[in-house]
């Protein structure tokens, strides 16, 4: 039996968009998923200086839901369902595209105006194949509302799902695990088997997981069924996430997530043919399907 605790380490690729880089570790070449998690990028951290800002112009997502969840700044939410939200600090923000959606990210005016820090993550949630063309739908769900444990020396937001004996009231698709553990110098948190797929992420800082060190924007995925215990030395920030594994494999390309290829096709043809509603207050633009998407499924 071996000692390591973990089962694959992935590295992520890494795209600056000028003076903001995001890190990309699913989908990987060696692992497409861990529990429902399909896609996970790490955006920033970065300073937008006064008169600029994040401009995501309204695009598609089918089958799946998406996960954003900042540590700095603010982003505004327009949805096909003429859904607006500002989303800070702490919130959360789940958007079920199920089957279709369309949506834009933004700064808000008030930051472009000052200049402000941007740093957060955003994943991805593959539905499981008889959700996968529900109703979309969209939920904000405040930081207040959101379950902390706090000895002090760590500090553990639950973003969604089960942990450490408390419960997100953040909408679950399928069994998932997910949170946002900070740890002061000397902090420790025991990291549990309560999910049969596990990954944590250093996301700021300096962290080890029984003692081995764990680099920074690298999504290390653990051996089931073990237990083991997080430790920072200096400080971090490490983003745990799971669940239990999809029902089958599922297909990327670009937006679009489905256990189908067909689906995706389909997908594809309706979005080059304007057969996707945008969002009624952010339509005068949108995002041209691509010939060859830097999000892909890997065979």
């Amino acid at each position: 039996m071996t000692d390591d605790p973990f089962l694959l380490t992935l590295h992520p690729t890494t795209h600056d968009l000028g003076g903001f880089k995001v890190h990309r570790t699913l989908p990987h070449r060696e692992r497409t998923t861990i529990g429902p998690f399909i896609f996970f990028d790490q955006m920033g951290p970065a300073h937008l200086a006064p008169g600029n800002g994040i401009d995501v112009r309204p695009h598609p997502h089918i089958n799946l839901a998406t996960v954003t969840y900042l540590f700095a700044g603010a982003m505004d939410h327009r949805d096909s369902l003429g859904t607006f939200a500002t989303i800070r600090p702490g919130a959360v923000n789940l958007m079920t595209a199920g089957k279709g959606i369309t949506h834009s990210e933004r700064s808000p005016a008030a930051e472009r105006e000052t200049g402000f820090d941007l740093s957060g993550i955003q994943t991805w949630i593959a539905l499981p194949s008889a959700k996968e063309e529900i109703d979309p739908a969209f939920e904000h769900v405040p930081e207040a509302d959101l379950p902390v444990l706090d000895d002090g020396k760590a500090r553990a937001r639950i973003i969604m799902g089960s942990l450490w004996g408390a419960t997100a009231p953040v909408t679950q698709h399928s069994p998932i695990i997910y949170a946002d553990i900070v740890l002061q110098p000397g902090g420790s948190i025991a990291i549990d088997d309560e999910a049969t797929e596990r990954a944590l992420y250093v996301a700021e800082g300096e962290a080890s997981l029984d003692g081995v060190p764990l680099a920074p924007t690298t999504l290390y995925v653990l051996r089931p069924g073990i237990r083991t215990t997080l430790r920072s030395e200096a400080g971090g920030r490490v983003m745990l996430c799971g669940g239990e594994p999809l029902d089958g494999p599922r297909h990327v390309f670009w937006n679009f997530v489905s256990s189908r290829r067909d689906r995706i096709n389909q997908a594809k043809d309706d979005w080059r043919n304007g057969r996707f509603a945008l969002p009624p207050d952010d339509d005068a633009e949108f995002i041209p399907l691509p010939q060859v998407p830097k999000t892909v499924s890997y065979p």
